[in-house]
């Protein structure tokens, strides 16, 4: 696949991200739910056009698309059509569900203060709305506020073991849930409400994308943990729901490269990118290829990766800290990943904020402040062994061998295979510390 095979590729597929949605596209072969929604409430709209409702579900409808589709111009026409359901809605209660999917929205573009407000507006309504209360959830996570998180999921379960079924509410909280599980170090506990989620969202007959998104989260935490066929399912059974789920296929793709399927992992990875050239998974093409010795192909793929970023305001803000972790990876641009880092801390801080933090500063030679910066990381026991490897390798460069080979033996034990090249890296630098060690004590020894 040369240089102008892959621009073509994005082009074609980010061309949709710039501009506005074409007349009549809900005409075209293939329409989808989705589409045939949008056309309802738009002409719902035209003919009432002071109807609050419409735009709401009209809005709520241009999320569902850009779910669908990666295509981030749907994020704004979902924001200008639910700012006139705003208008138009009574201030009560029924302002509420359009407070939602504006924060939804929100959510969707990475504003999370702003998705946090309008959950909070949603709430002080006193409406009940328990989604309110589990994006306000989900704010508070990507925040690295956990325990408003978790404080926000339980008033959700409290509150709709009361006026929901048992089923609406699984589905609605216990993949939430699952990832603060993760995140605090229980993967068994994560898969397990994973698996509950999936389970509810199958038998309320939850839109494919959606169900898709849980089998794709279900198969991360599985990879995480290192069983590559409950991951390599899972993915599957993502792509089963929904043919076009570029996540769950390039999920599959990186099991592929852990098994050492390395042209089975580029097919899938191409076919995942071919449908929506998201970066992290066109820069995991580019390390696929260097691990098959395909350096003019490697080369190729990150230089689409700066490209795709860069296409338009929005898709920077969207792929701000996987860019800085992206030159930090490759030791470029360091002075630009690190204001890139900074500025996604000033917006949020969680741990993967502090991580992507971490390592670009100590790839830049700053090592005092990337092992600050790396604690709060690990503040919270998270399992994920590319986080656990960049602690570990931070310690190693301070000449913390105590805590490097934790980090390091942590990360393999949680995934032997969790990276093309950094889990080979773990074990060298394991086998390091252990000779110098070793060298240590037979020095020790000759001089007692």
């Amino acid at each position: 696949m040369n240089k102008r095979f892959l621009l073509a590729l994005a082009l074609s597929s980010v061309a949709a991200w710039c501009q506005a949605r074409p007349a009549g596209a809900s005409h075209a072969r293939n329409v989808s739910d989705t589409d045939k929604q949008i056309e309802m409430f738009e002409e719902q709209a035209k003919r009432e056009p002071s109807d609050y409702s419409a735009y709401d579900a009209l809005g709520a409808a241009f999320f569902q698309k850009a779910r669908e589709t990666g295509d981030v111009s749907y994020f704004d026409l979902a924001e200008q059509t639910l700012k006139r359901s705003l208008d138009f809605a009574p201030r009560d209660f029924r302002s509420a569900d359009p407070q939602v999917h504006m924060a939804l929205v929100c959510m969707g573009e990475h504003r999370f203060t702003d998705a946090l407000a309008h959950a909070q507006e949603a709430i002080a309504l006193g409406s009940g709305n328990l989604g309110a209360l589990a994006v306000e959830g989900d704010a508070y996570t990507d925040l690295g506020r956990y325990e408003d998180a978790a404080s926000a999921y339980n008033t959700v379960q409290t509150l709709g073991g009361l006026s929901s079924s048992p089923l609406a509410l699984a589905y609605m909280i216990d993949s939430r849930k699952a990832y603060l599980q993760f995140l605090y170090g229980d993967s068994p506990q994560a898969i397990q409400l994973m698996h509950n989620a999936i389970t509810a969202g199958l038998q309320i007959r939850a839109p494919s994308e959606n169900l898709a998104w849980l089998y794709f989260e279900l198969g991360e935490r599985y990879f995480q943990s290192g069983d590559l066929p409950n991951a390599e399912h899972a993915y599957r059974s993502g792509i089963a729901v929904d043919p076009n789920h570029y996540r769950s296929i390039a999920g599959l793709a990186r099991v592929r490269a852990a098994q050492g399927r390395l042209e089975q992992s580029v097919r899938l990875y191409q076919r995942s990118i071919a449908i929506i050239p998201f970066p992290v998974y066109v820069a995991e093409l580019g390390d696929v290829y260097e691990k098959m010795g395909s350096t003019r192909r490697a080369h190729q793929a990150y230089d689409l990766v700066e490209y795709i970023a860069h296409l338009s305001q929005l898709q920077q803000v969207l792929a701000n800290r996987e860019l800085a972790l992206f030159y930090a990876d490759r030791g470029i641009r360091l002075p630009e990943a690190l204001r890139s880092a900074r500025r996604e801390l000033e917006v949020r801080q969680d741990i993967y904020t502090w991580d992507t933090l971490a390592w670009v500063l100590y790839k830049d030679g700053q090592l005092r402040e990337a092992a600050s910066a790396v604690k709060n990381a690990t503040r919270l026991n998270t399992k994920d062994s590319l986080l656990l490897f960049h602690a570990g390798m931070i310690a190693h460069s301070l000449g913390d061998d105590s805590d490097s080979r934790q980090f390091l033996s942590r990360a393999l034990t949680a995934n032997a295979h969790f990276h093309v090249f950094y889990a080979d890296v773990a074990r060298r630098t394991l086998d390091e510390i252990s000779r110098s060690q070793n060298r240590y004590l037979r020095i020790r020894n000759v001089h007692n």
